[in-house]
């Protein structure tokens, strides 16, 4: 049985276009996802397993001291991953929330990982999910950087309203910065990855917003930093550099 009702799972695959075999790609003599493990098992929140299709990828996990799963390699998305993931772990249904930590993020805090299920305390709330506060000009209006417009229900806390990637809301105060760690109760999970892309998922290429255009709810918990997502060989230099200061 599980000490605890979370378990943390890293969907990661081999099939990126812009930078290709990323989670294997080398960062201070270890590979990515065994940074990101690190991360996710420092958090000590739950067991934490990496969801992958690659036998390279569970190779190395299982040579970093990590536990990962093989799932099918036809998912349209990180979600579906983790949800068959979750079946195979713990088919009793023990674990009751399960926490999405992408594999490209190898910067990321620990504390920021834990921060994410904090608005569960809310029994109404389905999904939770992490944001900062945007502090660069230029991101304000990067496409690539997705906004959350939010409506405030405590402190560093806000409802999720929309997901976008143009700049808002319109007007003076903070623009919010999304991190894509994701949590869910496990029916919530459930319940979305049984879902149909809807039309401002697809619009926004947000997956999200398929969530909010059913009626779930989100909430997110304001972090005050931004972890470096690993797409580029330019960002995989950059993580090199932050990592290697760090140590």
């Amino acid at each position: 049985m599980p000490d605890t009702d979370v378990v943390v799972l890293i969907p990661a695959r081999l099939a990126a276009t812009r930078l290709p075999d990323k989670p294997l790609a080398d960062i201070g003599g270890r590979p990515m996802i065994a940074h990101v493990l690190a991360r996710a098992e420092e958090a000590g929140i739950g067991p934490v397993y990496v969801a992958t299709d690659s036998e390279a990828i569970r190779d190395a996990v299982t040579a970093a001291g990590g536990r990962a799963v093989l799932t099918r390699p036809d998912h349209p998305s990180g979600s579906d991953r983790i949800f068959e993931a979750l079946g195979r772990i713990d088919p009793e249904g023990r674990f009751r929330v399960v926490l999405n930590v992408q594999g490209d993020l190898p910067t990321l805090s620990p504390g920021d990982v834990a921060a994410a299920l904090a608005p569960f305390a809310d029994p109404a709330v389905d999904i939770a999910t992490l944001a900062a506060v945007i502090r660069r000009d230029e991101e304000r209006t990067n496409p690539n950087v997705v906004k959350v417009v939010g409506t405030p229900v405590g402190e560093r806390r806000l409802r999720a309203l929309y997901f976008t990637r143009a700049t808002a809301p319109h007007g003076d105060g903070p623009l919010y910065h999304h991190i894509g760690l994701y949590a869910y109760r496990r029916d919530a999970l459930a319940r979305f990855v049984a879902l149909p892309p809807s039309t401002l998922e697809r619009r926004e290429k947000l997956e999200q917003l398929r969530a909010l255009e059913a009626g779930m709810r989100i909430d997110v918990a304001v972090v005050d930093s931004v972890p470096l997502g690993v797409d580029t060989p330019a960002d995989l230099a950059a993580a090199r550099e932050i990592l290697a200061g760090a140590h």
